[in-house]
């Protein structure tokens, strides 16, 4: 009995955050959306989740790197502190 409550557990689990992949709603009109000065959470409402993310913490600042991946295609989004500072896409049209 407490195998099938664990597996029940993980099957819910499973299926809450299979609606959470990365960069779910990347198309080019979407990444052309996404403009500097906005913030992360702006971004992500836009595109989704990234594919990956990778942070440095510098004295005073924080240089955050989004990259999200679509079969060949790519976007990377750099943010300093929270405000998006540039982008590099490989959509095309």
């Amino acid at each position: 009995m407490r195998h099938l409550r664990l597996l029940c557990c993980a099957i819910a689990c499973g299926a809450m955050l299979s609606g959470c992949q990365p960069g779910k709603n990347l198309t080019k009109a979407n990444v052309d959306q996404v403009l500097p000065g906005m913030a992360k959470k702006q971004v992500e409402s836009i595109l989704g989740l990234p594919t990956s993310v990778d942070v440095k913490e510098l004295d005073l600042t924080k240089k955050t790197t989004y990259v999200y991946t679509q079969g060949e295609e790519s976007v990377t989004l750099t943010f300093w502190d929270d405000k998006l500072e540039s982008k590099v896409s490989t959509f095309k049209e």
